[in-house]
C-alpha cells in the first residue's frame, strides 16, 4: 500500500439505509397531506453517507454495516462497492429487512425524516470483535448513533486500545454516558443534538458555546457544534473559534451533516494525531473544519444523500472561490 494511503485511513461504523425522498412545496403540518413532486430512491444511512463522504474527500475508507438479504440490501452493497468501499465490511442478515428512511424535502431544502432501522439494529458488539483485523488498520474511527449504543461503546473502546482518533457524530440525538464520552476525541453535534445532550437551548453563538463547554466537561477533547448556514463552532478547553459557512444556494439539506463529518475525518486522518488534538496548534483543526464546512455546503446544492456528496476537488474549488462550471 502506498505511503500516502497509510496516512489517510478512516474507519466508519454505522448504518446503511435506502432513502425514499419526496419533494414538496412545503413541509406538511401534523395530520396534513401535501401533494409532492418527484420521488427519489437513493442510498443513505448516516454511516454509509459518512463513509462515502470521507472516501470522496480523499481518504481510504473501511465501512462496517449490516443490511438485510433483500433487494434494498443488494442495491446498497452493489453501489457502495462500486463507489470504492470494501465488500467484506458489508454484512448481510437473514432475519431483518434493510433499513429505510422516509424523507420529505421542501423548496428551501428543509427536511423531515423518519427511519425504520431494520438490520441496522442487529449490528451488535460481536461484529466489532469478529472484524477486529478489518477495523484495526484505521487512524481515525467515525461513528454515529443509528446503530445500538452498546456497539458504539465497544467500537470506541477498540479504537482507543488501537491508538485511533475517535469522532462521534451524536445523531440522531440520544442519551450518552460520561464513560462513552471519555472515549471520544471529537464530538460533532448540531444545534438540536447539543441541546438534547446538555439541556441548553442552542439558538446563537453564545448558547452554542455554553453547550459546547458543558459537553467538554464530560470527556471529549474537542466539541464542534455544526450550525447549518451559520457554519460551525470549534471549542476546546482553552479556545473557541467560529468558522463561518461557505455561502451556497441550498436545495436539499439531506446528508449535509454527513458530508461535514466525513470530510472532517478525511482531513484529520492525514494529520499527525498530536497536531490534531494539541490546543496550542489549532490551525490543523480550523483548516479541517473549513474543509468540512465547504463539503457540507456543497451537499445542500444537490438532491439526495450520497448523490450530493462532493469530491475533494469540488471542495477545494469552492474554498478557492472558483465558480462551478
Amino acid at each position: 500500500m502506498p505511503a500516502d494511503c497509510l496516512s489517510r485511513q478512516v474507519v466508519v461504523i454505522g448504518s446503511a439505509n435506502l432513502d425514499l425522498t419526496v419533494t414538496v412545496a412545503r413541509l406538511p403540518r401534523e395530520g396534513e397531506t401535501v401533494l409532492g413532486g418527484e420521488l427519489l430512491l437513493s442510498n443513505g444511512g448516516k454511516g454509509a453517507n459518512q463513509a462515502v463522504a470521507a472516501l470522496k474527500a480523499g481518504a481510504e475508507v473501511r465501512f462496517l454495516a449490516k443490511v438485510g438479504r433483500d433487494p434494498f440490501g443488494d442495491r446498497i452493497c452493489r453501489d457502495l462497492v462500486t463507489a470504492g468501499l470494501p465488500a467484506n465490511g458489508l454484512l448481510r442478515d437473514e432475519s431483518a429487512p434493510t433499513g429505510v428512511a422516509l424523507i420529505v424535502v421542501d423548496r428551501q431544502g428543509r427536511n423531515q425524516i423518519a427511519v425504520a432501522p431494520g438490520s441496522n439494529q442487529l449490528l451488535l458488539p460481536e461484529a466489532i470483535e469478529q472484524y477486529e483485523p478489518f477495523l484495526a488498520y484505521g487512524t481515525v474511527m467515525l461513528v454515529q448513533l443509528e446503530i445500538p449504543i452498546v456497539t458504539v461503546e465497544r467500537a470506541f473502546r477498540f479504537a482507543k486500545a488501537n491508538g485511533m482518533m475517535t469522532i462521534l457524530n451524536p445523531a440522531p440525538a440520544s442519551p450518552l454516558s460520561d464513560d462513552l464520552l471519555r472515549h471520544v476525541d471529537l464530538l460533532t453535534p448540531n444545534e438540536t443534538e447539543a441541546e438534547a445532550l446538555t439541556g441548553i437551548a442552542v439558538f446563537d453563538l453564545p448558547s452554542a458555546t455554553a453547550a459546547a463547554k458543558a459537553l467538554l466537561l464530560r470527556g471529549p477533547q474537542v466539541v464542534i457544534v455544526t450550525l447549518g448556514p451559520q457554519g460551525a463552532l470549534l471549542c476546546t478547553a482553552s479556545v473557541v473559534r467560529h468558522l463561518p459557512a461557505v455561502p451556497v444556494e441550498a436545495v436539499d439539506t439531506t446528508a449535509a451533516g454527513d458530508a461535514f463529518n466525513g470530510a472532517l475525518a478525511a482531513v484529520l486522518a492525514g494529520k499527525p494525531r498530536a497536531d490534531a488534538l494539541d490546543t496550542d496548534r489549532l490551525l490543523v483543526l480550523e483548516d479541517a473544519v473549513r474543509f468540512a464546512n465547504a463539503a457540507g455546503a456543497l451537499a445542500t446544492t444537490k438532491h439526495g444523500a450520497q448523490e450530493s456528496l462532493p469530491t475533494k476537488a469540488e471542495i477545494e474549488k469552492l474554498l478557492a472561490g472558483k465558480p462551478s462550471p
